[in-house]
């Protein structure tokens, strides 16, 4: 994969960072669309908007170390200010109050890698910041994070799964389990799900955190890793098929981020 300058590689990340916040306002917010009556949310462009950004990452404590830009000597400031606009319509600017109260008792989830890690710690650091005096809790249990306003009763959780499949501890040591799904547990009972799964399909070294495959009751010490893809989210896909009421859950799988490490 060809290197990309270290602003394109923000520009794009931010891109897909941002895509979820866009989802969130079709389904909650109105938009003013065009004479048309169509909104591809694809086609658009970004745009700079000078009373970007929606907070200050230096007040909020959720953002881990390496993410955190300014913190790490990033200078210039021009790439926090850029919104998406799609070309048929036009989204509302965010306002956290209105979105806590539109979704006022339900629960959030984001399931998947170091993409879901910073849509949650984005969405949180914006939420603390629309209502700074609010009161509000962050735990950890079981693998999974979760920030809840009391005053709203409004909860976001982060469950870092980045095969959404299962990797278990077997005599022969690290197994990912093509078939498996056993961490879908702590899934049920959101009101959306936002999952996302790549890149650590490819890994491989000592950045490859399984030792075997297993699928299909055979265990191979390694496959196409396309070919693993596939059935893993086919897995997925009938997991979400059988534990999921679409009537009570709204479920998004997210695009594939570029590379935003060397």
């Amino acid at each position: 994969m060809l290197e990309m300058s270290s602003n394109l590689k923000n520009f794009h990340y931010i891109n897909y960072i941002c895509f979820v916040f866009v989802v969130l306002f079709l389904v909650y917010c109105k938009t003013t669309v065009n004479a048309s009556g169509e909104c591809n949310l694809y086609q658009g462009s970004w745009i700079y908007d000078a009373s970007y950004p929606l907070y200050d990452s230096s007040k909020c404590s959720v953002i881990d170390k390496e993410f955190d830009c300014q913190k790490n000597g990033r200078s210039d400031k021009s790439y926090l200010k850029y919104r998406w606009k799609p070309n048929g319509c036009d989204l509302p600017r965010f306002n956290g109050v209105d979105f806590l109260r539109r979704l006022k008792g339900k629960k959030i989830m984001f399931v998947g890698d170091s993409l879901s890690l910073n849509q949650w710690e984005s969405l949180v650091c914006m939420l603390q910041a629309a209502v700074p005096k609010s009161p509000y809790t962050i735990t950890t249990s079981n693998g999974l994070t979760t920030f809840i306003v009391k005053e709203y009763g409004v909860s976001v959780s982060l469950s870092h799964n980045v095969f959404l499949v299962d990797v278990l501890t077997e005599k022969i040591g690290r197994v990912l389990n093509l078939d498996s799904i056993q961490g879908g547990k702590i899934w049920k009972g959101a009101d959306m799900l936002i999952f996302n799964s790549w890149h650590w399909w490819l890994h491989k070294g000592n950045k490859q955190p399984w030792d075997y495959i297993k699928d299909g009751g055979k265990t191979y010490k390694d496959m196409n890793r396309l070919v693993a893809f596939r059935k893993g989210l086919t897995t997925w896909s009938k997991w979400i098929d059988s534990n999921i009421n679409p009537s009570k859950t709204r479920v998004f799988f997210q695009g594939i981020s570029p590379t935003h490490y060397k």
